[in-house]
């Protein structure tokens, strides 16, 4: 599949792409897309959640009321979880949400994802390209010029630029990502995929190992 090569004003460069069918060619595997993504926001929960139960509670520990003759239910302590106040039953406790998914699964969901967003014509990629200093303006332009300025947009990179990823980091609906460190959520999370020139080769030689 080949594709147009485009500058940060929106105008093409006359070079093209071809995407590898390995990478940006498969049948999307919709069920290792969803454990991948079901493993990210897994990781991301603290599990730092935590409840009081009746043995925990500060409470008297004295008979609230007469065994018999009241009428009601038997009560011996206030901790109970029938009362305001009381224990909760079976509450949440600490614990780690963390799962473990193979490196094959992972790599075959990242695959998925970018076919997937090949077909319906969702990629985009630019010449490689640096700011002289971080201006959010200029990250601005470039989005107007490509026309995705009211769109989810996940920029991925070849390499960190300081510059790129500190004049993308306020935009609203904007990822900036380099290839190594590219995961599923942020794949699926974004209506259109800018790559520069340099990170299409370095995605492909990541996800063909």
């Amino acid at each position: 599949m080949e594709i147009a090569v485009l500058n940060i004003k929106g105008e093409s460069t006359g070079k093209k792409v071809t995407l590898s069918d390995e990478v940006f060619g498969i049948e999307p595997n919709q069920h290792v897309v969803y454990l991948d993504v079901k493993q990210y926001l897994a990781n991301q929960r603290q599990g730092t959640h935590k409840s009081k139960e009746r043995a925990e509670i500060a409470h008297s520990t004295r008979k609230i009321k007469r065994q018999k003759g009241t009428g009601g239910a038997r009560a011996g302590s206030i901790k109970s979880p029938v009362f305001i106040g009381g224990g909760r039953v079976f509450g949440p406790r600490p614990r780690d949400y963390y799962f473990k998914l193979n490196k094959k699964v992972k790599i075959l969901a990242r695959k998925s994802v970018l076919s997937a967003k090949a077909k319906a014509d969702s990629i985009s990629v630019i010449e490689d390209f640096t700011f002289e200093s971080p201006k959010t303006k200029q990250y601005l332009e470039m989005l107007s010029a490509l026309s995705l300025s009211n769109k989810k947009t996940l920029l991925i990179l070849s390499s960190y630029d300081k510059n790129v990823y500190l004049s993308g980091r306020n935009i609203p609906k904007v990822n900036v990502s380099i290839a190594d460190d590219v995961n599923t959520y942020d794949l699926i999370n974004a209506e259109v995929l800018l790559i520069s020139e340099g990170a299409v080769s370095k995605l492909e030689n990541l996800l063909n190992n």
